[in-house]
């Protein structure tokens, strides 16, 4: 099979509201391309952004305003540069919000639905011309363990954006058990051969490839949450975990617990110990023993003089209402085996301090771990107001603290949490050179 990768310069600048179709196809024939069946027409992202209307003012915020608004949650950051995922689904810099060939003072912003902008180009060409191609629109992404850019489909229409050969032989006749090929993605590099942002380049024409599967768009090549192994960098992952109270619906596997609790235990604590024990309610019967326990050690707090406790009922309604209904609660604990005894008061109150501090921190890592596996979690104080009660409800001894309780579960669907407010460091960080 030969491939051939062809030019395509347009004259001048394209702007909102124009035909892009008609001008690519003027520009074809000025370099005396004729489109044929099976041609792959490979167009920029700012091209069709540009047509489309997708170029703003920078205006006041700057770039990093425009960012924000089209990023749907954060990757990393690194400086200026953020790693971000769109609307769209793709991770890349910056959300695609990109400067570059666009007069000064502006910016362009992805399309709206790559997928739809390639196959209303197919479609124009397809009535205007006769013939059936195939259409990409590519925009240059960095790669994560590899330095500089290539193109990369995120439109696609006419062809098929991967290519399956699971369960094919390969040319040794073994069976193909996990070759998936991204032939948008291919093509897409290819063309970049030609196009470049200094060449005034902004189209190609690629002839020779052959595919015998059905069309699919681009949008079928973006990994879904669920198999994504990198969803955040360690420190985005500290400030995005968030404390979710309702859960949506699903089950949270032994081995994500597990996990979770396993990073726990690299928290620091003293004397070389690992002083805290995670007790984890998974059903309903355990939830509800403990949760009737705290409920009657609560209402004996009551008031006698027979007002209630607004704090109390509170705490009883945020019980029900969030422990309750958790598809796990887990009840962190710690001791104090290992603790040095000092004979006196400040110091051997210092060295419980020490314990207890180290289980926050256990609790804080257990949290972020469970974030990191895609779970939301909840602490709550609880257990501390009751920890005799809690302690016989789950068959432990005086030894043990318990330290509140954290519910976790899957995240809400389709409810992301809102990104935190802005936080003034200086209010909190006092920097004495």
């Amino acid at each position: 099979m030969t491939v051939e990768i062809l030019p395509i310069p347009l004259i001048g600048e394209v702007e909102p509201g124009d035909d892009l179709p008609t001008l690519l196809h003027d520009a074809m024939a000025r370099a005396s391309l004729a489109l044929r069946d099976g041609d792959v027409l490979v167009v920029t992202q700012k091209i069709v952004s540009k047509s489309e209307g997708r170029v703003v003012p920078e205006g006041p915020g700057g770039r990093a305003e425009w960012v924000a608004s089209e990023s749907r949650r954060v990757v990393a950051r690194r400086g200026d540069l953020v790693i971000a995922e769109t609307k769209h689904g793709f991770v890349c810099a910056n959300a695609g919000v990109d400067a570059s060939n666009v007069a000064e003072g502006f910016l362009t912003l992805l399309p709206d639905d790559p997928d739809t902008s390639a196959e209303e180009i197919r479609q124009a060409f397809a009535a205007g011309v006769g013939v059936r191609v195939g259409v990409l629109i590519t925009d240059t992404f960095g790669r994560p363990w590899r330095h500089g850019l290539v193109n990369v489909a995120i439109g696609c229409a006419g062809l098929p954006s991967l290519v399956d050969l699971r369960g094919t032989k390969d040319a040794s006749g073994r069976v193909l058990e996990a070759t998936v090929e991204a032939l948008a993605d291919e093509i897409a590099g290819a063309s970049g051969l030609v196009m470049g942002k200094a060449e005034g380049v902004p189209a190609a024409l690629v002839r020779g490839v052959r595919w015998s599967s059905p069309p699919l768009r681009a949008g079928a090549m973006v990994r879904g949450p669920d198999e994504d192994l990198f969803p955040e960098s360690p420190l985005q992952a500290i400030h995005a975990r968030r404390s979710i109270r309702t859960f949506g619906p699903g089950d949270v596997s032994i081995e994500a617990l597990g996990d979770a609790v396993a990073a726990a235990c690299t928290a620091p604590a003293p004397h070389h110990t690992r002083p805290w024990l995670f007790v984890a309610l998974a059903s309903k019967p355990a939830r509800r023993r403990l949760l009737q326990a705290m409920r009657l050690a609560w209402e004996e707090d009551l008031r006698g003089d027979g007002t209630r406790d607004t704090v109390i009922e509170r705490r009883l309604r945020k019980s029900d209402a969030l422990l309750g209904e958790a598809p796990v609660l887990v009840v962190p604990f710690v001791r104090l085996n290992g603790a040095h005894r000092y004979p006196d008061a400040e110091r051997a109150s210092a060295e419980r301090e020490m314990f207890l501090l180290s289980g926050g921190a256990a609790i804080q890592s257990l949290m972020l771990a469970l974030h990191a596996q895609g779970l939301a979690s909840c602490w709550v104080s609880s257990t501390l107001f009751c920890k005799e009660e809690t302690r016989t409800a789950l068959g432990l001894g005086e030894e043990w603290i318990p330290l509140g309780s954290v519910a976790v579960g899957p995240p809400p669907a389709g409810a992301a949490p809102p990104p935190r407010p802005a936080l003034d460091v200086s209010e909190f960080f006092d920097l004495r050179p």
